[in-house]
């Protein structure tokens, strides 16, 4: 008997530019409610509207530490995803922002 997925039922953003990302994670997380956005702006109007148990972000092409910050200050879970190689700066800047939400009251 194959167990309930903990993700049953759950409310997903997933932004990325790239239209295949946002397809692949979608149908991987079929299980969810995932809403898709492939711009900064509908990204972001789709986080204030809404309430998201997770959300998932592209750091490059749609401005996603803006995104985090509002993920962040809205208590969504977020994750991070990239196509580039991790550098220290990035790295840095999504452990700062999602971490220490404090940062962001500077």
């Amino acid at each position: 008997m194959k167990a309930e997925s903990p993700l049953n039922g759950k409310t997903i953003l997933v932004v990325d530019d790239e239209p295949d990302v946002l397809s692949t994670v979608a149908e991987i997380l079929d299980m969810c409610h995932v809403d898709k956005a492939s711009d900064f702006e509908t990204g972001l109007q789709l986080l204030l509207k809404n309430k998201y148990d997770a959300v998932i972000l592209d750091i490059m092409g749609v401005n996603g530490f803006e995104l985090l910050k509002n993920a962040v200050s809205r208590d969504f879970p977020a994750i991070m995803l990239t196509a580039h190689a991790v550098t220290r700066r990035l790295s840095r800047n999504s452990i700062e922002i999602g971490l220490f939400p404090s940062f962001l009251r500077r």
